[in-house]
């Protein structure tokens, strides 16, 4: 992949990269690097200081630093992310769910480094409780349960890959309630009370992104009321975190299937949000899902099989 040096980010910008085992975090590195970052994996956090001390280097950093690292601790992960200034450095959290990262431990044979004598589920339970302060001090979170390799090098490259001058990315994505809320949302908005397309028959077999759907979705009369709101908000907060520093902002909006309500509604705000001068990504949980070809298994992310 070929980057423009334009759109990189700061060489003094740093990204530490943890998770799980068995949730991508080696593909983040390799997708990083690509990007243009300088991509170290499993560095001691006693020679962190170091590295920070020494000459600014010419590009980004990624450091990968799970519970495999030879001084692991968690007391010690959250004192360098919290001694570290935020407006420079961001905690990319790779998150995954127990039974796909059971499925991928049992389908390359390996062993879990906290269970080696045990059987995998025993160390992902005891890597889960070690990294719950981690994660919650994270700035990204993305779910890998579903990815394939590709697909985490796609949604790395929405979240770095900056125009040049942006300084805040936002992220809107729909989802079905039933498969449960996407793991790193900042916002998430029911569109359940509007009406829906599912119950016409000439649009079930299509989705929000369809005129037709979309129309029939602007046609609630609590659709224009609930746009306006949703915008007014978005426009109040962006500036604001914007002056905090925050780099990512991702905003989820929900309904029964995933298919019509929810996507209509993020194109609409995704598209506004765009016109007003924002750095947008979208992305439909479902309708990839359904769209996705099987694919055969990678180290670190499995690609999940379709219904």
């Amino acid at each position: 992949m070929t980057t423009d040096p334009a759109t990189l980010p700061a060489p003094n910008r740093l990204v530490l990269v943890t998770g799980p085992s068995g949730a991508g975090r080696s593909s983040a590195i390799r997708a990083l690097e690509d990007m243009g970052y300088e991509a170290i994996d499993n560095l001691p956090l006693s020679l962190l200081p170091r590295l920070l001390d020494g000459p600014t280097p010419d590009k980004p950093l990624a450091l990968g630093i799970d519970t495999r690292n030879r001084d692991f601790s968690t007391n010690a992960l959250i004192e360098a992310i919290d001694g570290l200034s935020r407006t420079s450095m961001q905690v990319l959290y790779l998150d995954c769910s127990t039974d796909v990262l059971m499925r991928r431990f049992s389908e390359t044979r390996r062993r879990h480094p906290l269970a080696p004598a045990e059987t995998p589920d025993i160390g992902i339970a005891r890597e889960f409780d070690l990294l719950v302060p981690i994660r919650a001090r994270a700035d990204i979170v993305i779910d890998t349960s579903e990815m394939t390799p590709r697909d985490l090098s796609a949604e790395l490259e929405r979240w770095f890959v900056q125009q040049p001058g942006s300084s805040l990315a936002v992220s809107v994505q729909s989802f079905s309630y039933k498969r449960g809320l996407p793991r790193g949302l900042d916002m998430v908005l029911d569109c359940r009370f509007l009406r829906n397309p599912y119950w016409k028959e000439h649009l079930r077999p299509l989705d929000g992104r369809a005129e037709a759907v979309a129309e029939y979705v602007r046609g609630d009369t609590r659709f224009e009321p609930f746009r306006l709101k949703v915008l007014d908000l978005a426009e109040l907060l962006l500036p604001a975190y914007k002056a905090e520093g925050k780099a990512y902002l991702s905003i989820g909006f929900g309904c029964t299937g995933g298919q019509h309500r929810s996507v209509a509604m993020a194109e609409t705000l995704a598209k506004a949000l765009a016109e007003g001068g924002w750095q947008v990504s979208i992305r439909h949980r479902e309708l990839e899902r359904r769209a996705k070809e099987p694919t055969l298994p990678e180290p670190g992310i499995q690609a999940q099989s379709k219904e």
